[in-house]
């Protein structure tokens, strides 16, 4: 089973930018969207894939994913996917011996910028860089799965 061991926190300033390894745009819409799982798919660089995440437990989940025809995965966003899709760019940017993803949301979303650390264990150590701010692993509110339902726009 492939896990998913990732913490997120609200970015408080753009000192992030002088550290960006690269960047690209995604589109990702929800075709379920459960308490206890989502199917997700995803759009980015020329690629697509198909996701599926348990819930999460703590800051680990189990996760799954499957390259699909980037042509299927545009069809699916249009036609059957939760509608607003979540509209990102997203930064690899490099902290310390992490690469951190940091997204910056656009759409519905505007004005949400998160970033994440993939981790290999929930008692993992890593730096903190200085442009992350409060913590919202444990924040629903913060799952792109939620924001599809309830975006940042309408808080």
């Amino acid at each position: 089973m492939a896990v998913e061991i990732e913490r997120k926190f609200l970015v408080v300033n753009d000192k992030w930018r002088d550290y960006v390894v690269s960047e690209s745009v995604l589109k990702q819409g929800y075709i379920a969207n459960q308490a206890n799982a989502t199917v997700r798919i995803r759009v980015a660089n020329g690629t697509a894939h198909l996701n599926i995440k348990s819930a999460t437990k703590g800051i680990t989940r189990a996760e799954y994913e499957y390259e699909i025809p980037v042509s299927d995965a545009e069809k699916i966003l249009q036609e059957i996917a939760e509608q607003p899709f979540i509209d990102k760019t997203r930064y690899k940017v490099r902290c310390g011996a992490n690469i951190w993803d940091l997204d910056l949301f656009a759409g519905e979303n505007s004005g949400l910028v998160m970033a994440e650390i993939e981790l290999t264990s929930e008692d993992e150590t890593f730096e903190l860089p200085e442009w992350v701010g409060e913590e919202v692993s444990d924040d629903p509110r913060y799952y792109n799965s939620c924001l599809v339902k309830k975006p940042f726009s309408t808080w």
